[in-house]
């Protein structure tokens, strides 16, 4: 039961290192404009891949089920102009009818 903890608390003080990293090293200066560029996009891609991955992952291999189809029900949800909270809703219905009907 102790393993997990530490795990817990190391990434945690990582985590916390590598948000503190950026204003530590770079300060008040500005950064050159193609950096400041890759910046702004690195949470974007983040959360793109993390969808991604948790929306079409399986056992080593790429699974097509409920989750696309709540996935691309959000996606015409926020396309429609719907808040990001209902297109969650949206998202969340639709995963656990298909499920449900399965």
């Amino acid at each position: 039961m102790r393993d997990p903890w530490v795990v817990v608390a190391i990434v945690g003080v990582a985590t916390i290192a590598s948000k503190a990293a950026g204003p530590v090293l770079v300060g008040r200066r500005e950064l050159p404009p193609r950096l400041q560029a890759c910046v702004e996009l690195l949470a974007p891609v983040m959360l793109t891949a993390l969808i991604v991955t948790q929306t079409f992952g399986g056992d080593e291999e790429i699974q097509v089920d409920a989750r696309v189809a709540g996935v691309g029900a959000a996606l015409i949800a926020i396309v429609l102009r719907a808040p990001v909270i209902a297109a969650m809703a949206v998202a969340a219905l639709v995963t656990a009818l298909l499920r449900l009907a399965v």
